[in-house]
């Protein structure tokens, strides 16, 4: 194995801090959001946490309080890939491609979090559970979302989503997600505009952003909702850049969860895995903050 040399802000993957690294934007619009509440199926609850943690800006975090739940289409608007056949017989995931760390979409909103302080600001940690690989191909059956920092109590929004079709075999061996228990679900558009409300001014987060990110555009794209541009911080793509081969064999997230002790163990349920995520992001900010790094420009350009 080798090891990774240290953390650098340049344009690249954060190995270290020390210079500021210029991110590089698309052009700003105006933003919109719904503001509808969450649609039938969404619940709000609180509870407190099973154990000490500390929140994005390294202090203790208050309570957790679950809000409505709801759903969204890709990363900056752009088109969706071309159409590839769903795998058959097992529900492997394919490979993707190396992504951004971070990016800001067109309608990137709040448009200055690249430059605030990443103690001050709110994360949304977002998780969707599918019938497939591709938002062309396939429809959301569920999402569970985690918000938390800037000293706010976290909150949880989670929705079973009806895609309006069989969920295929594999998929249900792999999330235990049956039609069953969509039946009586709401579909995608009266799930998003509950969601988009729990995420409004957040940056989102996501492991493997381009995934989630893409089928909740592409959502919002099928059902007449604009999608606001969020920035989005992928999680995955963090851990690549932070750690070093001789720390994790791979950046998976039940390997990184493992790795810095998550409480919540992933198990392709939304908000389960929405939650591990958001504790894998909190130890990863962890990391870069002592490394001195303190802003979204500084991670990536």
């Amino acid at each position: 194995m080798t090891t990774r040399e240290p953390i650098r802000p340049t344009g690249k993957p954060i190995r270290s801090a020390g210079e500021p690294i210029r991110p590089t934007r698309e052009p700003a619009g105006p933003a919109t959001v719904p503001t509808a509440e969450p649609g039938p199926g969404s619940t709000l609850t609180v509870s407190e946490p099973a154990g000490p943690a500390t929140d994005l800006a390294g202090t203790a975090p208050p309570p957790n309080i679950s809000e409505p739940a709801g759903t969204a289409t890709d990363l900056a608007g752009t088109a969706p890939p071309p159409n590839i056949s769903e795998p058959a017989g097992t529900a492997a995931e394919p490979a993707r491609p190396v992504t951004p760390i971070f990016t800001v979409g067109p309608l990137a909103h709040p448009s200055c979090a690249p430059v605030l302080p990443l103690a001050s600001l709110e994360f949304v940690i977002v998780d969707v559970e599918t019938t497939g690989w591709l938002p062309e191909q396939a429809g959301i059956t569920e999402i569970g979302a985690v918000r938390v920092g800037h000293g706010a109590p976290a909150a949880e929004f989670s929705a079973l989503v009806n895609p309006g079709y069989p969920i295929p075999a594999d998929i249900v061996s792999l999330t235990g997600i049956t039609d069953a228990m969509v039946r009586q679900a709401p579909p995608i558009s009266a799930v998003l505009p509950g969601f988009l409300a729990f995420a409004r001014g957040c940056v989102l987060a996501a492991h493997n952003a381009p995934f989630d990110v893409g089928f909740l555009t592409s959502a919002c794209g099928r059902s007449r909702i604009r999608w606001p541009g969020f920035p989005v911080l992928d999680t995955a793509a963090l851990a690549r850049s932070v750690l070093g081969d001789e720390e994790v064999p791979d950046c998976k997230l039940a390997t990184l969860a493992g790795f810095f002790g998550a409480r919540t163990v992933p198990c392709h349920r939304a908000l389960a895995d929405a939650k591990a995520t958001a504790e894998v992001l909190q130890a990863l900010l962890g990391r870069l903050a002592s490394a001195g790094v303190r802003t979204l420009a500084e991670i990536s350009a």
